[in-house]
């Protein structure tokens, strides 16, 4: 085995301290001694014969595991530019990485230089122990669970078990270079996987200093990509996407997963997770993971959605709602009120005919069942994929992993801007912090700002509500006196196409305020200065979601839970600044406008997000490789095809997370309106998994891996918009459906045994004399002569000795509809708490291979060390008593008896 001596034992941390003994969380020390391995010189290497197309160094030995790029333009910053890229390059071979530069004579426009890096075995492993990688110790020896007698019906759905499992299962261990000879090394250059190599040569990168500016210690390779000391940093995919490389050491897995995975075509085809995982680092397998089981689980409530929405198709003409409503002679004969003032004019119900019998589709009785089933649902979901990443934990080697060590280390960007420093009580070491009062300044600027463009939201709101009062009177107008539209009144009333154009005028101000907002909200991220990784992530995720929720269910919350339920009665009507009327629902209800609306926001923001996610990096990437088409192939190096893809940020998956929870509130807070709602969004999550697949391998430079063993605070973010949306179903069904006004009925004041919904239409509408209208209300025209109207509302008649004032149905209904949202809430809550109860997070066969895993493991570390100490005293070392030796042996025995 490579030893390293007693220099570069230390890591560039442990160096730093020793140098400059204030900055225990400073930058990477600069006096680290470059590697000894050898570097052909360049007379051995003939260029003439060489491909470019190549991930190695020139000698064809060393690889490439990142690569800086930059461009040598003489402005008045050039010569600093220049002084910060030598002293950074420096520091890096002091830190033991190697460097080979390509002339910009050599690259495909003549502007740009490239800096290829490789980390040698001494560095790889001194940073494989600091960052507490596992690395195989002995293959597993656990049998695999029984095989599924169904597995027989998926084989279709089956990719070859090679892409599905690159690699053998193995025991694991943190790595230790005291230990080497435990793990299983067959090949020093292959030992660790190129997204460990890249993952680690960025800890190196990103803690490098390259100087002092201001008297401040300047470092990381973040800064000098903001302030273009360097155009890119990046480690390079494998391969062409396309085809497999000439060369035989290229593993190709960036063609195996376009061809297996990010095509299509191969939509019914399962996800190769483990290759991803593999080369894409554990942070992004997850999301896969996670995106994957979410839109597995989609398919059942597709299916059950699709069932309910049959039953209503199926029983349309069973609908007695809708047959008296159309009826000549009993809606054709009903007079409704005016819809606005003056302007419109009186109208006869059966107008209403086609849109009642289409709300039938989504108010049935099915709704309430499936509002039901999706509480249930989603309880299924989030802790069935708790089992999901717990056997994934296992299998990836997350089971010990402390994410706490890694995200808790401090920001260099909180390192650089904290000048104030005080000792850290644990450590007892100095440590950079941000002063109480300057925090508390950023958070109110902070948090003004994020009020602000929420207020921002609700008053865009509130425009449109503006707009469907104002352009109501305008379209019943425009129908009323339009000979061509006439056919399709039916269909397209004046209240259907208010909202139709009112959701599109929704849809539109949405992607605009969410452009804008979400630059807002990195930006007073960055100026909270948070402390860790992990505390900026939570906080951008955090206002970001609050601010999609305003934006996005806004207008769905008005429609479900406002619309219709405050307009008054004739001649007693209630207005939005005292000018405009509040709208009122259709005769057949509110439930079809709501809808109308999540169907073109849902739908709208899916195809919005795929045109971004997909056609506009394809755009930008064919702009700028327009050039090098002309050339020779061999001529277009790897780091330069690379080069010109798009960046994947470290805010990537950030966006991905956020599309798909914004979609599960769709699904979830207002399922009862839409059953096929889940359909949709499983095929977009069909898409959207090949969509990101395909973006990922051939439209993006590769990605840093990135170890995370959960989705994070996502997971929390669900967890509180499944118990919501128990509650926004079970006010949807009761509030704005008709259901509940229909049982009443049903149950209390029909009066027609055999057809006992027979007259709920004329009950439900209340009568109003036309001579009770004021004149701000009263129409311009009643050329029929009409005394007295109708409206949706239970008041007694004007006859009556209590005048227009609520009747006891009204009272009795709402009552039922409390006591419905109660007993609903409440047997929803208690099934998923039973649910969740009975469903242990960790499957049993994880727990059992954790613990056998964790037990041979402390075996063979023992069996190691007892080894060890034997070979001490057969070599007569005096320090290696006979009481040592009985002491680990006995820990062994203690260790086999738990």
């Amino acid at each position: 085995m490579n030893r390293l001596g007693k220099k570069a034992n230390e890591t560039l941390i442990e160096m730093a301290l020793s140098a400059d003994g204030e900055e225990s969380n400073g930058p990477l020390c600069e006096t680290i001694s470059t590697s000894g391995s050898e570097v052909p010189s360049g007379s051995e290497i003939d260029k003439r014969h060489e491909s470019k197309d190549s991930i190695f160094f020139r000698d064809g030995v060393r690889r490439i595991d990142f690569v800086l790029s930059y461009v040598d333009d003489l402005n008045k910053e050039w010569e600093k530019k220049l002084e910060r890229r030598k002293e950074f390059e420096s520091n890096l071979q002091k830190a033991g990485l190697e460097l080979e530069t390509e002339d910009k004579k050599e690259s495909e426009d003549g502007k740009i230089y490239f800096v290829k890096i490789h980390a040698p075995w001494e560095v790889l492993i001194t940073y494989a122990e600091v960052l507490n990688i596992k690395v195989p110790i002995r293959e597993n020896d656990i049998p695999s669970t029984v095989e599924n007698p169904l597995d027989c019906m998926l084989t279709p759905f089956r990719l070859p078990e090679k892409v599905m499992h690159p690699e053998p299962d193995y025991f694991t261990a943190p790595f230790s270079k005291d230990k080497q000879e435990l793990y299983l090394i067959n090949d020093e250059s292959t030992f660790f996987s190129p997204s460990m190599r890249n993952r680690i040569v960025n800890y190196i990168l990103t803690r490098c200093p390259y100087g002092t500016e201001e008297g401040k210690k300047k470092f990381g390779i973040k800064r000098l990509l903001n302030n273009g000391t360097y155009s890119a940093a990046y480690p390079l995919h494998d391969c062409q996407y396309w085809k497999k490389a000439s060369d035989p050491n290229c593993d190709n897995e960036r063609y195996t997963l376009y061809m297996e995975w990010a095509r299509f075509l191969r939509f019914y085809k399962e996800q190769p997770l483990d290759l991803i995982r593999k080369y894409y680092g554990e942070k992004i397998g997850i999301y896969f993971a996670w995106l994957g089981f979410y839109t597995e689980m989609l398919f059942l409530a597709a299916v059950v959605g699709v069932i309910c929405f049959l039953y209503g198709l199926f029983t349309m003409d069973e609908n007695m709602s809708s047959k008296e409503i159309c009826d000549a002679a009993i809606g054709g004969e009903i007079i409704m009120c005016p819809l606005c003032d003056r302007e419109c004019e009186y109208w006869r119900l059966n107008t209403t005919c086609e849109s009642s019998e289409y709300s039938h589709l989504f108010d049935n009785v099915a709704t309430l069942f499936f509002a039901i089933f999706m509480g249930i649902w989603v309880t299924l979901f989030l802790e069935f994929w708790k089992r999901r990443q717990a056997r994934l934990k296992y299998e990836w080697d997350l089971v010990d992993f402390e994410e706490e060590q890694q995200q808790l280390q401090l920001r260099p960007e909180y390192e650089a801007k904290c000048t104030q420093k005080k000792k850290n009580p644990v450590t007892q070491e100095m440590e950079p912090y941000l002063p109480l009062t300057s925090q508390a300044v950023r958070f109110c600027i902070s948090g003004t700002t994020v009020l602000f463009w929420v207020s921002l939201i609700i008053a865009s709101m509130i425009a449109v509500i503006v707009y469907r009062l104002a352009v109501y009177a305008a379209f019943a107008s425009l129908m009323e006196n339009t000979q061509s539209l006439q056919p399709i009144s039916g269909l397209l009333t004046p209240q259907l196409a208010t909202s139709v154009t009112a959701s599109c005028l929704n849809f539109v101000i949405i992607m605009i305020l969410n452009f804008i907002y979400e630059r807002i909200a990195i930006w007073i991220t960055d100026m909270e200065i948070p402390r860790t990784h992990m505390e900026y992530e939570n906080r951008l995720t955090m206002k970001m979601f609050l601010f999609q929720f305003v934006n996005y269910y806004s207008s769905c919350f008005y429609v479900a839970f406002f619309k219709g339920k405050f307009v008054g009665y004739p001649g007693a009507y209630t207005y939005m600044f005292n000018r405009w009327r509040n709208e009122e629902c259709d005769p057949a209800g509110c439930l079809i406008e709501l809808t109308t609306q999540l169907t073109i926001v849902m739908a709208g923001k899916q195809i919005w997000g795929n045109i971004q996610e997909a056609i506009v990096p394809w755009i930008c990437n064919w702009w700028g490789r327009r050039k090098a088409r002309s050339n020779p192939e061999n001529l277009y190096s790897r780091w330069e095809q690379d080069h010109d893809l798009q960046t994947f940020g470290a805010l990537g998956l950030f966006y991905e997370y956020l599309e798909m929870v914004i979609q599960f509130g769709f699904i979830t807070l207002f399922v009862a309106s839409f059953p096929l709602a889940p359909l949709l969004a499983l095929m977009n999550n069909i898409l959207e998994i090949r969509v990101d697949s395909w973006k990922l391998t051939t439209q993006y430079r590769r990605p840093v891996a990135a170890k995370a063993h959960s989705i994070g605070v996502w997971q929390e973010i669900l967890n509180g918009m499944a118990i919501l949306s128990v509650v926004t179903n079970a006010f949807i069904v009761a509030f704005t459906s008709d259901m509940i006004p229909r049982l009443v009925y049903y149950y209390a004041y029909s009066e027609n045994e055999e057809s006992p919904m027979s007259g709920y239409i004329n009950n439900s509408l209340s009568v109003f004399d036309i001579s009770d209208f004021p004149e701000r209300n009263k129409p311009k025209q009643n050329p029929e002569g009409f005394e007295q109207c109708r409206y949706r509302d239970y008041r007694y008649p004007p006859d009556h000795e209590r005048k227009y004032l609520h009747t006891m149905q009204f009272w009795h209904i709402l009552a039922a509809k409390l006591a419905f949202i109660i007993i609903m809430e409440h047997v929803v809550f208690i099934v998923k708490f039973f649910v969740a109860w009975m469903i242990p997070d960790v499957p049993a066969d994880v727990k059992a291979k954790i613990k056998r895993e964790k037990y041979l493991t402390q075996k063979i570390l023992h069996e190691y060390e007892l080894e060890k100490l034997k070979e001490r005293l057969c070599q007569g070392d005096k320090r290696a008593t006979e009481k040592e030796f009985i002491a680990t042996e006995g820990r062994m025995e203690l260790s086999r008896a738990m």
